[in-house]
């Protein structure tokens, strides 16, 4: 993709993101902050990664559970196994 293409990517993703319960956007932004810093650098995964997670996170929304019912319990394991 190119640069102009992955910034619009981004912005839809982003948008999304927003769009989610404020729980799920609050929990999404967490494991994103933790994923962009232990992941290596190569902008496909980490945005393929995210895509899934906002997917997962949407999917839980649309059935009205609880993000939590989504991650269990422990956030942080949740997000390691992403990696």
């Amino acid at each position: 993709m190119s640069l102009i293409e992955d910034k619009r990517a981004w912005r839809a993703h982003a948008a999304a993101v927003h769009a989610l319960p404020h729980d799920y956007e609050v929990v999404y932004k967490e494991i994103q902050k933790y994923l962009l810093k232990v992941t290596a650098p190569v902008w496909a995964d980490q945005f393929a990664r995210l895509q899934d997670l906002l997917a997962l996170f949407e999917a839980g929304a649309a059935r009205g559970e609880d993000v939590l019912a989504v991650t269990g319990p422990d956030v942080a394991a949740f997000a390691d196994g992403l990696i």
